[in-house]
């Protein structure tokens, strides 16, 4: 893996707060040519340290009021992967976890009320092959939100 040095951290930084921002500030901030940071962009994108960009969607926009994290446990942790295929299957789900420690996996959903999780839960999830419990904790209220902070090194 190439090395990232202090104008990719410099621009890393720059755009994880503001994804949007035009190459020609990010260009002015670091003191080069607006070329020279869409090519540091891209090589980042290509080299796996840029992962994805787009628009965060507020879900509450949706109707989606209810953030919620589920643990599940599986009869045996190889039966992870089928899982995986049929949690994909419920588009309320927005991540998955194969995990350590008290469950096999860590889901995290979006629902729109209490009945809707239920349903998820009692009707999708604990239907899965290999599901034997599940244990559900509904987020109050998201305090932080932020990206890995990029090291100086």
């Amino acid at each position: 893996m190439e090395k990232i040095d202090k104008l990719d951290r410099q621009i890393l930084e720059i755009i994880s707060q503001n994804a949007r921002i035009p190459f020609k500030d990010v260009a002015t901030e670091c003191g080069v040519s607006r070329a020279a940071i869409h090519q540091r962009v891209q090589r980042l994108i290509d080299m796996g340290v840029i992962i994805g960009s787009g628009y965060n969607v507020n879900p509450k926009s949706l109707g989606y009021r209810t953030c919620t994290y589920v643990g599940i446990k599986l009869e045996k942790g190889s039966m992870y992967k089928e899982a995986v295929k049929e949690l994909k299957k419920i588009p309320e789900i927005i991540e998955c976890h194969f995990t350590t420690g008290n469950y096999t996996m860590l889901t995290k959903l979006y629902c729109r009320d209490n009945e809707h999780l239920m349903e998820l839960l009692n009707a999708k999830i604990q239907e899965i092959p290999g599901v034997t419990a599940t244990e559900t904790l509904i987020s109050l209220e998201q305090s932080i939100k932020k990206e890995i902070p990029i090291c100086k090194d």
